[in-house]
């Protein structure tokens, strides 16, 4: 009975869930340089500011913690935290609809966040609302918390749990159902070497990826000295044998080329397409024996080559029967007067050792005359047994709501639970859709946003009011 009077509690709120996702969506929370009181920059704040305006509306009292996060109770002496962010990527290109504006179409809904995660965080909030409408106060509280920097390496968590206690009973939306009980490790180190020039080089630079948890879309580099129809001839041979497509220039300074793959999540890189390898291919074929640059473009064809992401020409290839297989993305290339900058995330099993990947990769890059940029750490991997009476719970009410099979799985994405002892992910993608998480027109489904808000209600109504 009290799971149909939530249902149809939400059910009646559908049009305002809508509207205040909009507000939250139209914010731009892509992490900019912070200012005094914005950690994060504006659009942290902005969306953590307009996130207190709806938990005000909705009766509920938050705690700012420096712009780094938000924190409202339903109860007191809470015994279940959910975890969620505002933050979010950069839009990238290939929208057809604006990233940051609520686009609706039937119950589809557009816009960069609806589902990764501010769409997730106002499901929370609901469930919230509906058990608060439906049952009461809880035995046991709940606390919501919204961070605003997840996509940047969680330094709002880490503040926020400077100050305040973790709880065991912790979820977090911001990931795959039925449930995410293992995170594997991550190992994302930055690494550089300087070459010698000669004077006779054709390579004049490479621009590739920023960032080493994206599978870089885009790479350009320019070159002199190279006839036009060589490199044409190149590009073709090239884009036939890895699907990148080559666009080309002529300036000043001699032959720009752009190569165009497509991105991906560091944590699935197969689904990408690499521009930086692709472009390194391209130049083996194009560059003299004599440019300072092409030697050490050979190793890192042989390192990192194309279309390999589980790490074998790293030295990092292994695998576990519970986590999969370790990942690898080569998501970082620069080169500049002589020095290459580069850097590449991993995402490792369990059974992964310090040895077996942050010093057997060292030995290789060392091998090609590379060397780590300080001391990067690795971080181990995140896993929680089947058998926790959270996990059950959970899967008992997946179960419930869907009618299909509860079963755990694991992922190399890490969420806010990494590093919280018994924390586990939650939701929200459905199994087999893909909402394009951190592509152009990232999309949510209404009907199943507000399954989640029923599925978090029923969590809370087990956990905090049995």
């Amino acid at each position: 009975m009290a799971n149909q009077e939530i249902a149809r509690y939400l059910s009646d709120r559908r049009e305002a869930f809508v509207t205040e996702l909009s507000a939250l969506v139209g914010i731009n929370s892509v992490r900019a340089a912070a200012k005094p009181g914005m950690p994060f920059g504006e659009g942290g704040a902005a969306a953590l500011g307009e996130a207190a305006r709806i938990l005000g509306a909705h009766g509920y009292l938050s705690v700012n913690y420096g712009n780094y996060a938000l924190e409202a109770d339903l109860g007191a002496a809470p015994s279940l935290m959910l975890l969620a962010h505002l933050d979010v990527v950069e839009a990238g290109d290939g929208w057809t609809r604006p990233p940051f504006s609520l686009t609706r179409e039937g119950d589809t809904l557009y816009g960069r966040g609806v589902t990764d995660d501010k769409g997730p965080a106002l499901a929370c909030l609901y469930a919230m609302d509906a058990c608060r409408a439906v049952l009461g106060e809880p035995k046991t509280g709940v606390r919501l918390v919204l961070g605003s920097g997840e996509e940047t390496g969680s330094e709002d968590m880490d503040h926020y749990f400077s100050r305040r206690p973790k709880l065991a009973n912790t979820l977090s939306p911001d990931a795959d159902y039925p449930l995410i009980n293992l995170e594997k490790g991550r190992f994302a180190p930055g690494f550089t070497k300087t070459v010698r020039r000669t004077g006779n080089e054709e390579l004049l630079w490479i621009e590739g990826g920023k960032t080493p948890n994206i599978v870089p879309a885009k790479t350009r580099c320019a070159v002199t000295g190279v006839s036009e129809e060589r490199v044409l001839r190149a590009c073709e041979a090239v884009s036939a044998k890895t699907g990148v497509r080559f666009e080309t220039a002529h300036t000043p300074e001699g032959t720009e080329i752009l190569a165009v793959g497509e991105g991906a999540h560091a944590a699935q890189p197969q689904k990408g397409n690499n521009s930086q390898t692709a472009l390194i291919l391209l130049l083996l074929e194009l560059l003299c024996p004599e440019d300072a640059a092409r030697e050490t473009l050979s190793a890192l064809r042989s390192l990192f080559p194309h279309g390999e992401t589980d790490g074998a020409g790293a030295g990092v290839k292994q695998a576990d029967e519970r986590s999969g297989a370790l990942t690898l993305n080569f998501g970082v290339l620069s080169y500049r007067d002589g020095v290459f900058t580069c850097g590449v995330d991993i995402r490792s099993p369990v059974s992964a050792t310090e040895e077996s990947v942050k010093t057997a990769l060292g030995k290789r890059l060392a091998g090609a005359g590379f060397r780590f940029i300080g001391d990067p750490a690795m971080r181990p991997a995140h896993y929680v047994p089947d058998s926790s009476p959270l996990v059950r719970t959970l899967l008992d009410v997946y179960t419930a709501h869907t009618g299909e099979p509860g079963e755990c799985l694991a992922i190399g994405g890490g969420t806010y639970v990494h590093d919280i002892e018994g924390g586990v992910a939650f939701g929200v993608e459905f199994p087999g859709k893909d909402y394009r998480i951190h592509g152009a027109d990232e999309w949510a489904d209404l009907d199943e946003l507000l399954l989640t808000a029923r599925m978090y209600a029923d969590v809370i109504a087990r956990l905090c009011y049995a």
